[in-house]
């Protein structure tokens, strides 16, 4: 039952790591060779931010899941205990949260009788239905961690690839061009997997990258003539 929003929230984490970790070490790496056209000093600055993204979001992704899935037991307790000492009102609003989906008369009030005949389903109800808090996305936050981190470790790389075998003119424009694609694909399988149009989403996700792309390489172009032209 859970198994669709597990896998939703594993698709939030890959494109979350990926992305940023893409979108960041490209704009930072075409910065760079915009400033100084020096493949050395591009591979080591991206390398370096690779990882230092990489382990950035992991730490992110674990203390934001952890976070959030110690309110989520808070919550937890909190009906628990609710449950135990003031009984009527919370049957009270499971009848409510019902009522408001269309049930009535004898059909509403066998559907609350079950809900509160099994604490376990109660307490469910309660969570979801009322609080909308579903442990499925941080129940392990280790495991969102290591899929942010890899998706971001991942992402970083591309854009070096082409400044391995090209000089960096053609280096960047490898990467622009890595880049877009990864972009427009993902936004494709998002919204395969989701919901939306294919093309639109994947033309969105590699428009907002390649801008943000762009947007570090016109710096780094701007910061090495501010740096030609300034006196030692």
């Amino acid at each position: 039952m859970h198994e669709p929003k597990k896998q939703g929230f594993m698709l939030r984490d890959i494109i979350l790591g990926g992305q940023d970790g893409l979108v960041n070490v490209l704009g930072l790496v075409l910065g760079v060779a915009g400033a100084t056209l020096s493949t050395k000093l591009i591979l080591v600055s991206g390398l370096a931010a690779t990882f230092a993204e990489s382990i950035s979001m992991a730490a992110v992704a674990y203390t934001s899941s952890k976070a959030s899935l110690e309110y989520y037991k808070k919550m937890v307790a909190s009906e628990k205990k609710e449950m135990v000492q003031i009984p009527y009102q919370e049957e009270k609003e499971v009848e409510q949260i019902y009522r408001k989906k269309g049930f009535r008369g004898k059909l509403l009030t066998q559907v609350v009788g079950k809900i509160t005949s099994s604490r376990r389903i109660w307490l469910n109800t309660m969570m979801a239905e009322e609080l909308r808090l579903f442990p499925s996305g941080y129940s392990n936050p280790l495991k969102n961690a290591f899929v942010v981190g890899i998706a971001s470790l991942i992402g970083s790389l591309l854009p070096l690839i082409p400044f391995i075998f090209l000089p960096p003119i053609q280096g960047i424009y490898g990467a622009f061009f890595i880049a877009i694609v990864v972009l427009f694909i993902t936004g494709a399988v998002k919204a395969r997997l989701t919901i939306g149009d294919w093309k639109k989403s994947g033309f969105e996700m590699a428009l907002i990258g390649t801008v943000a792309a762009l947007a570090g390489y016109l710096i780094g172009i701007a910061l090495g003539k501010i740096f030609k032209t300034s006196p030692v």
